[in-house]
């Protein structure tokens, strides 16, 4: 008599069932559908991550790189703005002529200054913040909240209150300055009143979007770092110094590197800082910077060729900046 268990062991599928009969063979018309559905589906895997990006690719060449070429080419003609057609080869005159120009270094000197003013207290102060944030906080994510609205304010409106805030009359700045003995400051006619007033909206727009880059940045951090400098006996301010800051190096580095890019592009602040006097930059151009220089060369005195030649130049500096971010980058990772 045959057990149970050799009857299962007879069996050449698990559970005792039948085996399958093997498939039919594929006729010759469904043998070269499925060649042809395997050759599509190769196609598909082999080219459909490049139909996926070329929307970026095709905006990129239309609105960026051919604007770029084009401006460059703008910039070796004379060319205005009332007839942008009629183009008069001059080579690197306008280069030459802007360099010449006392207007120009006038800008420089104005957006390396309003640069340096907006972006380190801007940046010390988002360390600061983040620093406080890093720590266990009731409503945390609301302070997250508050720290993104001034970047998500409108440039137009952000500048208009302060102007009321900086009216030399009527101010409340002035006003608080009062209160302490100071006379009333004429902050849009003032050469360094006007630079640090324009400054001041861009740290208060900017100042919370980089506080949360570094306080992901912070998070990221392995809090072993921290256990073992408090086990040695470091304070809190210790720890921020020997363990926070090495660690937010690269950071710190693109931070810089990005706010320093947008010093240099400034335009929306100071244009609206004094809207009676336009892309001049106040009544003696105190505070135009590159980025007004270029719109009242081109759009105010119709000059597209010389303006091409300083969006060029502005370009230029943009990537000695890079470069420079590249070098410094480079040896701080050798260095770690």
């Amino acid at each position: 008599m045959t057990t149970r268990h050799d009857t299962a062991a007879a069996s050449p599928v698990k559970g005792g069932a039948a085996p399958r009969p093997p498939a039919p063979p594929l006729t010759e018309r469904e043998e070269r559908h499925r060649k042809r559905l395997s050759r599509r589906w190769q196609r598909d895997m082999r080219w459909s991550p490049y139909a996926f990006v070329s929307p970026f690719f095709l905006l990129f060449l239309a609105f960026g790189l051919f604007p770029l070429i084009y401006t460059g080419w703008a910039s070796l003609h004379q060319v205005e703005l009332t007839a942008p057609t009629d183009m008069e080869w001059v080579g690197l005159r306008n280069y030459t002529r802007i360099f010449d120009d006392d207007f120009f270094w006038n800008a420089a000197r104005n957006t390396l200054w309003i640069g340096i003013i907006s972006t380190v207290p801007q940046l010390l102060m988002a360390m600061g913040i983040a620093h406080i944030l890093n720590y266990k906080l009731r409503g945390s994510t609301f302070y997250r909240v508050v720290m993104l609205a001034p970047y998500a304010t409108s440039i137009a409106a952000a500048s208009l209150v302060f102007v009321l805030l900086f009216g030399r009359d009527y101010g409340m700045i002035n006003w608080v300055l009062n209160a302490v003995g100071i006379d009333n400051i004429d902050w849009q006619n003032d050469s360094w009143a006007s630079k640090i007033a324009v400054s001041t909206i861009i740290i208060w727009r900017w100042t919370g979007y980089n506080a949360l880059i570094y306080l992901a940045a912070m998070q990221a951090i392995p809090q072993d770092l921290y256990e073992s400098a408090a086990l040695d006996g470091a304070s809190r301010w210790q720890q921020f110094v020997h363990v926070t800051l090495p660690s937010l190096r690269p950071t710190i580095l693109f931070t810089v590197v990005v706010s320093t890019i947008g010093a240099s592009q400034v335009f929306g602040e100071p244009l609206l800082f004094d809207a009676n006097k336009g892309a001049s930059g106040g009544s003696e151009h105190q505070f135009q910077t590159l980025g007004l220089y270029l719109y009242e060369q081109g759009w105010v005195n119709q000059h597209l060729g010389r303006s091409s030649a300083i969006a060029w130049t502005m370009f230029l500096i943009l990537i000695v900046i890079g470069i420079v971010n590249y070098v410094i980058s480079r040896r701080l990772r050798a260095s770690s």
